[in-house]
């Protein structure tokens, strides 16, 4: 008796993520150093969690009996399709990261939106990268290269991470894996300093251009892909510009490394617009359909800050455009979007916009 193969395989019905907001359960918690953190995460339902390697997703928490948005990166590769990565550091005074450390167990159930954002390896293809991580920033940099390593991809790498002692530097069984077992993966670590007791035979100090010289002499020919504290991508870009790189083929995560300053001045411009009094006889008018409320603004303002006079908390995380958080439906009217990679092109072409960075530049109706 003759049998095909068709007749071994029983069809799986899977779904494909799309973005947008899902329930997820926490499988497994892995402690990866002593203040790091990776939480993974699967749905009940076989899903196919594809994204583009260097996205993110933003958590819909609970702290304290108020709502809290926060994104993270993914930090696993799709070509590992059925579950997806966090990686949170603990951070002194930090609300979102300490809940997690101290609250999130494994077979807890979480909301989260995405995957979005524009960094990552797959729009941008390379015949050679130069992947530039420091501290936690190494988790979309890390995507990029479990993909290409789970891929087989033929990409020449060079990983070139920053942390502050041997001890801190995170996935360092896995990157030492790696570099061993593929010929187009070279690793270097570079650590500030080193611990009493601890042996380190590596690079010493901070990034230099001497530094990268050695690490990438071919530097120049690579696309880079770069994400870590807001100092050291300065310090990235500006030895990158006095060697005459081509910064048409630079890239960086921008969202973890959004400076605290950044955020407060937005809340900042928030609260300013929310106590202005003055507003003129022709102010714009700003309805918001779903609730039935409507408020009158100045030219400008944003629809985050506008449904805040009448009430309404629009969920949002950044508040720079990036994230993807704060999506509404504009019904009609008149507005002025600059983001920064938070939203897709078909969802614009559907009426969407992000209210943290859409201003209101006519009367407006809102789906909301």
């Amino acid at each position: 008796m003759t049998f095909t193969s068709s007749e071994f395989l029983n069809p799986v019905n899977t779904q494909t993520w799309a973005n947008g907001r899902h329930l997820v359960r926490c499988l497994k918690i892995i402690q990866e150093t002593r203040d790091v953190r990776t939480y993974c995460f699967s749905m009940q339902q076989p899903v196919l969690f594809f994204f583009k390697p260097g996205q993110f997703v933003t958590l819909e928490l609970e702290i304290d009996g108020e709502q809290v948005m926060r994104s993270y990166t993914i930090s696993s590769a799709p070509s590992i399709p059925y579950s997806f990565s966090i990686t949170v550091k603990r951070v002194s005074g930090g609300l979102v990261s300490n809940w997690l450390h101290d609250n999130l167990q494994e077979g807890d159930l979480i909301a989260v939106h995405g995957p979005v954002g524009q960094f990552n390896c797959i729009d941008y293809p390379a015949e050679k990268v130069l992947l530039l991580s420091g501290g936690v920033g190494i988790t979309p940099v890390m995507s990029m290269a479990r993909w290409f390593f789970n891929t087989n991809s033929e990409v020449d790498m060079v990983f070139a991470h920053s942390a502050r002692t041997p001890s801190d530097i995170i996935y360092r069984a896995e990157l030492d894996y790696m570099s061993t077992r593929i010929e187009n993966f070279k690793l270097h670590l570079i650590c500030e300093q080193s611990e009493t007791g601890q042996i380190w035979g590596g690079y010493r100090g901070f990034l230099t251009r001497e530094m990268l010289q050695l690490i990438a002499p071919d530097f120049l020919d690579r696309e880079v892909f770069c994400c870590g504290p807001t100092p050291y991508m300065r310090a990235v870009r500006q030895l990158l510009q006095e060697a005459g790189y081509d910064f048409s083929r630079y890239h960086e995560e921008s969202f973890g490394a959004t400076p605290d300053e950044d955020i407060a001045m937005a809340e900042e411009h928030a609260a300013e617009a929310l106590e202005r009094d003055d507003l003129p006889q022709d102010g714009y008018w700003v309805t918001f359909q779903d609730s039935g409320k409507s408020v009158q603004v100045v030219d400008g303002t944003t629809l985050h800050e506008a449904a805040a006079s009448a009430d309404l908390n629009i969920p949002k995380a950044c508040g720079m455009g990036i994230c993807g958080t704060c999506r509404v439906r504009v019904l009609g009217g008149e507005t002025e979007m600059q983001q920064n990679g938070g939203i897709s092109e078909e969802e614009i072409a559907e009426g969407y916009v992000l209210s943290c960075c859409t201003s209101v530049k006519g009367n407006v109706a809102v789906e909301y």
